[in-house]
């Protein structure tokens, strides 16, 4: 994903446009695309602001968190489930389908891990 312009350029191209420059102008000057210019002044125009927008998803959403519990708790009953049958399970039960890498990040982001013990058996820990 490519980065923002800076704060300071973005006032300084936007400062060569309030004085009475054009935007192609500005664009050359400070070398810049004539787009880039251009979208400045009109971010100003709309939101008043030259700061950049947030990039990215916005953060807590996404297709599980409204499965979360369900998700836990089968883990919780069945410690040896595979991502595979928890998916065949949420689409049975939830009507959701995801793959099973999903759930897998799903879980990790919230702390659960396959851990075996001394007999080779899998099991979930927290």
């Amino acid at each position: 994903m490519g980065r923002s312009y800076s704060s300071d350029l973005r006032v300084r191209i936007y400062a060569e446009i309030e004085q009475g420059g054009s935007r192609r102008g500005a664009a050359r000057r400070f070398d810049v695309s004539a787009s880039t210019s251009v979208r400045l002044a009109q971010r100003m125009a709309a939101t008043g602001t030259l700061e950049p927008a947030r990039q990215g998803r916005p953060p807590g959403g996404g297709k599980l968190a409204p499965h979360a519990d369900f998700l836990i708790g089968r883990v919780e009953k069945q410690g040896d489930i595979t991502m595979p049958e928890l998916a065949a399970k949420l689409n049975a039960k939830r009507g959701v389908t995801v793959h099973p890498a999903s759930l897998s990040r799903f879980l990790l982001a919230r702390g659960y891990s396959v851990k075996k013990n001394a007999a080779g058996d899998r099991g979930r820990s927290r």
